[in-house]
C-alpha cells in the first residue's frame, strides 16, 4: 500500500448511478461528471509534512486554500479535484509527491521548506506537471512556482501587542524546528517586543527555546511549563502542530486561576482562538490567545491554483507574501483597544518604509 493516506469515502448510490467505495487509502474519490473535464486538467494535490492535515496549523490554512479553490470551480475532493496527501515521515515526501503526479493530478504543492528536496525531485521527474514549494524557493526548474512569507513582519506586529500586554515584562517565543524560515519569527517577535518595550521606557525579558520538529506536543508543553513557571506570562509559538502543547500547558494553569491572572500564548499561521476558550478558577468563561500571526496559506495556494486554472501557472517564479494585502497579518484577538491601536500604527510604519524588519536574530545584535 501506498505511504499516503487519502480519506476514505463512503459509497453514494442512486436508482441511476452507482459509485463505487474505494477500498485503499491510495485513491481519491473520482468527481461527477458534472465537473467535465476540468477536473483533471485543473486538479491540485497538497503534499502535507508530518503533521496531519488538521493540525490547527501550517497544513489546514493551506487546505483551507484548497477547499475554497474546489467550491470556486465545482471541483469534487478526490482523483480529478482537489486532494491531500499526508506524509508520516520524511521518508514520504518525495513518494507522496510521485504519486500525486502519477494518479493525474496537474498541480501538486508541497508545504514547508522540509519537502523542498522532494518537491525538486519529483518536479523533474515529472516535467509536465506544475509544482509548488511554500516557504522556500527552488531556482532553474520552469515547472516549480515559489511562495514565501515574510512572517517576521507580522511577528513583529505581534511582538508589540505583547509588550504593550505584559504584567511581569517577561514573555518566551517558542520554535519547532530551527531554521531560516522559523528565524523570521523569532527576530520579528523580539524586534517588535523590544520595541514595545523602548516606547513603554521598560525592559522585558524574553525567553527563546526550540523543539527541534514540528511534532512533539509533549516538548512543547514542557518547554512552556518551564517559561511560565519563570516568570513568563505570554509565549509565541511557532511551532506547527507541536505548539498544540503550549496551548495545553496554557489552559492547565489558567483553568486555576482567576480569569484576570491567566497567561497568553500567541498563536501561528491560522486564527487560533478556538484553542484558547477555557473556564477560570472563578467559574468565567474567557479565553487565553491574545492574537494569532497569520500566513496567507490559504490565499496563496488558491491564487496559484487559479493561475494554473486559467493556464497562467507561474513557474519558475517566487511569490512573497507580506503585510501589504495581508499576506501575513495578526488578529484583533483578544487585544485590547489601546494596544491595537499601537500594533496598528506599528504596521503603518513597517508598510511605509520607517520600520525595516529583521530577517534573523543576528540582524538584532
Amino acid at each position: 500500500m501506498s505511504v499516503s493516506k487519502f480519506k476514505k469515502l463512503a459509497t453514494i448510490a442512486t436508482a441511476a448511478v452507482s459509485v463505487s467505495v474505494l477500498l485503499t487509502a491510495c485513491q481519491g474519490k473520482k468527481s461527477s461528471s458534472s465537473t467535465g473535464t476540468k477536473t483533471t486538467k485543473h486538479s491540485i494535490a497538497l503534499i502535507t509534512d508530518n503533521n496531519a492535515i488538521d493540525d490547527h496549523s501550517f497544513n489546514e490554512a493551506a487546505w483551507n486554500g484548497f477547499k475554497a479553490f474546489g467550491k470556486k470551480h465545482g471541483l469534487k475532493q478526490g482523483k480529478g479535484g482537489y486532494q491531500y496527501f499526508e506524509s508520516s515521515s520524511a521518508a514520504d515526501f518525495t513518494p507522496n509527491a510521485n504519486e500525486a503526479a502519477s494518479s493525474g493530478f496537474e498541480t501538486i504543492f508541497g508545504v514547508g521548506y522540509q519537502l523542498t528536496s522532494a518537491i525538486k525531485s519529483a518536479a523533474k521527474k515529472n516535467p509536465k506537471k506544475n509544482f509548488v514549494i511554500i516557504d522556500d524557493v527552488i531556482s532553474g526548474q520552469k515547472n516549480v512556482a515559489s511562495v514565501t512569507f515574510e512572517s517576521n513582519q507580522a511577528s513583529y506586529l505581534a511582538g508589540i501587542a505583547a509588550a504593550y500586554t505584559t504584567k511581569t515584562n517577561h514573555v518566551g517565543y517558542i520554535g519547532g524546528a530551527k531554521s531560516a524560515t522559523l528565524e523570521l519569527f523569532e527576530a520579528g517577535f523580539k524586534q517588535g517586543v523590544e520595541a514595545g518595550a523602548k516606547a513603554l521606557g521598560k525592559k522585558i525579558k524574553i525567553d527563546d527555546q526550540y523543539i527541534g520538529n514540528f511534532t512533539s506536543t509533549d516538548k512543547a508543553k514542557s518547554i512552556a511549563q518551564s517559561m511560565y513557571a519563570s516568570g513568563a506570562d505570554i509565549i509565541y509559538h511557532a511551532a506547527g502542530n507541536a505548539g498544540n502543547g503550549v496551548f495545553t500547558e496554557a489552559k492547565d494553569i489558567n483553568k486555576n486561576r482567576k480569569a484576570s491572572k491567566k497567561v497568553w500564548v500567541i498563536g501561528v499561521d491560522v486564527d487560533q482562538s478556538s484553542l484558547g476558550s477555557y473556564t477560570s478558577k472563578d467559574g468565567k468563561k474567557s479565553n487565553f490567545v491574545l492574537t494569532s500571526v497569520l500566513k496567507g496559506l490559504d490565499v496563496a495556494v488558491e491564487r496559484i491554483a487559479e493561475k494554473a486554472y486559467q493556464g497562467k501557472f507561474p513557474g519558475g517564479k517566487h511569490s512573497v507574501y507580506t503585510l501589504e494585502g495581508n499576506g501575513v497579518s495578526v488578529t484583533k484577538g483578544n487585544i485590547d483597544s489601546k494596544t491595537w491601536s499601537k500594533v496598528q500604527a506599528a504596521r503603518k510604519q513597517i508598510l511605509n518604509g520607517k520600520v525595516k524588519v529583521a530577517e534573523s536574530v543576528s540582524d538584532l545584535k
